[in-house]
């Protein structure tokens, strides 16, 4: 709602600009006053105080388009402007009758505001931590203490590092370090609450949410709470079967039996020994690749050629069962 001060009250001579200032501009001037004068930087000293008061009031209303036509249109009036007695009733009836609907319907509430703590327009939120003195705030209306708002920052962990869980250190602009604990079986994208280390507010202050992304393992992926990974085995291995050692993600080795016959690109299942949370253990899923060597000594190559003869009728014999069963 209007009030008596918006004809007394020269806002642009307030905040140093022309009444033809764009809004950059009244940004600006808000954001140089508003550090020069603010409360946390002059402790006792009242004329910064109210100083301080008059420049949030002044962008309080020269911010708002709507405000600021009727303020423009109410200074335009000169010492006319004036709340007219009122009857029975009492109060502003008058200069409401007077002005019909230029303002807020008599509600009696200034349409303005700002929606961070102590008065700070949200733009401006990141000046003070978001905190700071309640003089934006309309006359005779105290605004709840706030929280300060969220930070925001983005660290890179290692694949072993979010699976087993890690601390890492975030260095601050003054030197100070803040250790975020990053638990075990996040994931890429994930964030991370540090609570009380973001921006200061009366009510407290924020929290700083870390997001946290992961390298890729040169030999691991993650498949839910499963890990896979590939393993090369020979053709002996794979043909006659084999107990083989597999590299787990904690560092020890895990021994996984190869059947008799495993082709390549088989999975095999290691229960337990994957991604470890709060609500329980995924598995390790084993790959067989098949290795072919490239090159055969004279010797291994007389032993294939052996072998491919061994088992050519074997073969036929398999493929005519295969057409009979059709």
């Amino acid at each position: 709602m209007a009030s008596q001060d918006w004809v007394d009250k020269d806002f642009y001579a307030i905040l140093g600009i022309a009444k033809d200032a764009s809004d950059a501009d009244i940004k600006k001037a808000y954001r140089k006053l508003a550090r020069q004068h603010h409360p946390d930087t002059n402790s006792g000293n009242t004329a910064s105080e109210k100083k301080f008061k008059d420049i949030s009031e002044a962008y309080s209303v020269l911010s708002d388009p709507d405000e600021r036509q009727q303020y423009d249109a109410i200074r335009a009036m000169g010492g006319g402007a004036r709340f007219a007695p009122g009857g029975a009733g009492g109060g502003n009836a008058g200069f409401e009758d007077l002005f019909g609907g230029l303002f807020t319907g008599g509600s009696g509430r200034h349409s303005g505001g700002f929606s961070t703590a102590g008065g700070i327009p949200p733009e401006f939120a990141d000046l003070f931590g978001g905190g700071g003195f309640g003089g934006g705030a309309p006359a005779g209306y105290q605004r709840a203490p706030q929280k300060g708002a969220d930070r925001t920052a983005t660290t890179t962990i290692s694949f072993a590092g979010s699976i087993r869980g890690t601390t890492i250190g975030l260095r601050e602009p003054d030197g100070e370090v803040i250790d975020v604990r990053v638990p075990a079986g996040i994931k890429d994208g994930q964030k991370v609450r540090v609570r009380g280390k973001g921006q200061y507010g009366p009510a407290g202050n924020g929290d700083l949410m870390v997001a946290v992304n992961v390298k890729p393992h040169e030999f691991y992926t993650r498949d839910g709470d499963n890990l896979r990974i590939h393993v090369p085995v020979s053709f002996p291995e794979a043909a006659l079967g084999a107990d083989i050692e597999v590299p787990t993600i904690d560092g020890d080795k895990v021994k996984v039996r190869v059947p008799a016959g495993t082709p390549s690109g088989r999975t095999l299942r290691v229960k337990g020994r994957g991604v470890k949370t709060s609500k329980g253990a995924g598995d390790l899923l084993v790959t067989i690749d098949v290795a072919i060597p490239k090159k055969l000594t004279k010797d291994a190559e007389e032993a294939v050629k052996a072998f491919a003869a061994a088992t050519a009728d074997a073969d036929v014999r398999a493929g005519l069962a295969d057409k009979a069963r059709l």
